[in-house]
């Protein structure tokens, strides 16, 4: 309908161009010049930037507002969700129309535009997937084509069910019911076609490509599962040490592998039950050297013991002559009474080499029958969350069909806004839990913007997995607007909530109408993945002002294009026409050699695309210059035509004072 004829659904592929992943023309160099197209949704500019800094978390890709550059990829919102594959030199467009602004949708087309083709591409994806042909749209059969390793290629990774990068079973299906692409492991029928994160093997496969060795926002992280406990040291100045200690006593479990194995898993251990009061165990991380002036400290503990034992975060930083001693308080934890395992967030703002540092401080040992335990540290230059939400039991709540809703304690946004979350945990009955965003009324609305439009609300229901880098996260956004209106009486639903909404004496607060999704999540995914470790749901929330991003569109600077000309637009909207593959050779490139730039019979030599002279040279001159244009004497001919004169000249003087003499 839009005039574009996609290649596997969302692929716009210029003419002959198949084999990006092989051929390293297409690779791109970091960071990427990018454009916002104003006419793109408010909400997807945002999420834009959130699949670039979850790009920046996990690898070494990086993006970068564009300044002039040749190459860059233009963000705009066209007609469904497409991309180029591979760098093509110039700049290229990259869609993220209507229904597309997910994060992970988001990350799906940037991967095309790295330079990666759908999963079901393999050469050798007949050993793990049925293609029920007769299932399929007719005229849609092209794009369950698959291609040899002569055009792309697998990068010597494993099949991937999981990869964020594989189609849907009902891709392309002309019965509503009937899938067009099964596994062969039927256990893997509701995993392919996962729209949460990267996968692992996405992953490795993105790093392997680019050759990634570290990533940008990535600090440091521990689950203590190995005796070296990831180069963290014993405090000197302290009376006892932090424990290695197996999860292996009742009620001593550790969270790595909590409800996975009996007996396994490590933590680390403070005990408070004997000894003095006030004596401290002190944990130090390896040195460490950051790029941001943010990082947030996030981990796991729990506290078995007195009341007053407390757990005490510290930075230790250079104090300005190399040497790190600078120490810094940043946030107490109060022991307490519940047991479990406790998710903790801590802003530490290091600007130079830094240790962080954990501090265990004995309460009373006589009331104690336990101590202070941690686990699964992450540390990352990225903002902490402003919202958390823990509820517990969930699985026993999703087993009871009489708990309809749970709504969340009231949080605030930075700017001051009170806001919550809903859950409906089994809505519908249909496999899913609902998650939505609220306002609630605070102690800031008198002074605060009403209604409160232009905001974006990030929901993110967390993966445990302890290590950072291979959580796959469930998180979507919205962004507030005066469309979004109470279906009874038309109000914009994001005004004042002690006027737009309803009491409830739960939080002494009045709540709006929730906004969200109704499959925000599946059972199966929670269930599958570590969404549920110690049977804890997790959610993030934020609420933030994005007006900034309004006005992002940048004029381009005109420069000659090698690779646009004859481009077969092939892309797809999930509905894509039919396309033969090309098989010739790469589209042309110019010779930066035609016409001879090199002077003085200079031959020229091709380097990464540019001219390099290389200059004739004789016996007694030579030519220099960026294209041979100058020439100088060579330094052996000149030494002896100077010595030679030299000589002739202190010989006639020698001769002539001879002469006078006589």
């Amino acid at each position: 309908a839009a005039g574009l004829d996609l290649f596997q659904g969302d692929i716009l592929l210029p003419k002959n161009q198949l084999n990006a992943l092989r051929n390293e023309t297409y690779r791109w160099k970091f960071p990427i010049p990018y454009i916002l197209g104003d006419d793109l949704d408010l909400n997807a500019k945002g999420v834009i930037l959130q699949a670039f800094e979850m790009f920046r978390l996990k690898s070494c890709v990086d993006f970068k507002p564009y300044e002039g550059e040749r190459t860059y990829i233009f963000f705009s919102k066209q007609d469904g969700c497409w991309s180029m594959v591979g760098n093509l030199q110039t700049g290229q467009d990259l869609s993220i129309g209507s229904g597309c602004d997910y994060r992970a949708i988001v990350e799906h087309e940037i991967l095309h535009a790295l330079g990666f083709y759908h999963e079901q591409s393999r050469m050798d994806r007949d050993d793990y997937v049925n293609i029920w042909w007769d299932e399929i749209i007719p005229g849609k059969e092209h794009n369950f084509a698959k291609y040899d390793d002569g055009y792309i290629t697998d990068l010597n990774t494993p099949y991937d069910y999981e990869s964020l990068m594989h189609y849907e079973p009902l891709s392309f299906n002309k019965n509503a019911s009937v899938p067009t692409i099964t596994a062969k492991i039927p256990a893997f029928d509701d995993i392919i076609g996962q729209r949460l994160d990267l996968s692992a093997i996405d992953l490795e496969r993105l790093n392997r490509m680019y050759n990634c060795t570290s990533t940008h926002t990535f600090l440091d992280q521990c689950s203590f599962e190995f005796e070296n406990i990831c180069g963290m040291i014993q405090g000197t100045n302290h009376d006892q040490d932090w424990v290695h200690q197996q999860g292996s006593v009742a009620g001593q479990e550790d969270h790595t592998l909590s409800g996975r194995c009996r007996d396994a898993g490590y933590f680390m251990y403070f005990n408070t039950n004997s000894g003095q009061a006030d004596e401290v165990a002190i944990l130090e991380s390896r040195i460490l050297y950051p790029k941001r002036t943010q990082q947030c400290l996030q981990f796991f503990y729990r506290t078995t013991g007195s009341p007053s034992d407390k757990l005490i975060i510290w930075i230790k930083e250079d104090d300005g002559t190399g040497n790190i001693r600078k120490m810094r308080k940043i946030q107490t934890f109060q022991a307490d009474s519940d047991p479990n395992w406790k998710i903790a967030h801590v802003t530490l703002n290091a600007q130079k080499k830094f240790r962080y540092l954990f501090q265990g401080l004995k309460g009373s040992p006589s009331s104690s029958s336990g101590g202070i335990a941690i686990d699964d540290v992450t540390l990352t230059e990225t903002p902490c969350p402003t919202a958390v939400w823990v509820i517990r039991n969930f699985s026993q709540i999703l087993g009871n069909s009489s708990i309809s809703v749970i709504e969340s304690p009231r949080f605030y946004s930075p700017e001051g806004y009170g806001f919550g979350i809903t859950v409906l945990p089994n809505y519908q009955n249909r496999g899913y839990a609902r998650v939505a965003f609220h306002l609630c009324s605070g102690e800031n609305d008198a002074v605060l913007e009403w209604p409160a439009l232009n905001r974006q609300a990030v929901l993110t229901v967390l993966d445990q997995d302890p290590d950072v880098l291979k959580r796959m996260s469930s998180s979507k956004s919205f962004t507030t607007s005066k469309d979004h209106v109470n279906s009874e009486n038309g109000a914009i639903i994001w005004d004042k909530p002690s006027v737009a909404g309803r009491f409830d004496e739960s939080c002494n607060c009045y709540r709006s109408i929730s906004w969200g999704w109704n499959n925000f999540i599946s059972h199966s995914q929670m269930r599958r993945r570590s969404f549920l470790k110690n049977d804890d749901l997790i959610i993030f929330a934020e609420f933030n002002d994005i007006i900034h991003l309004n006005n992002t569109e940048v004029p381009i600077v005109p420069v000659p294009s090698a690779l646009t000309e004859g481009l077969v637009l092939e892309r797809q909207k999930r509905a894509a026409q039919d396309v033969e593959p090309a098989h010739e050779q790469l589209p042309y490139l110019p010779d930066p050699c035609d016409p001879n730039p090199c002077q003085n019979d200079g031959v020229c030599v091709n380097v990464k695309g540019k001219a390099s002279c290389r200059c004739p040279s004789g016996q007694a001159f030579f030519f220099i210059g960026e294209r041979c244009q100058s020439w100088q004497v060579h330094g052996n001919i000149l030494g002896m035509v100077i010595g030679g004169t030299a000589g002739t000249i202190v010989l006639t003087i020698v001769l002539i004072s001879m002469m006078a003499r006589r």
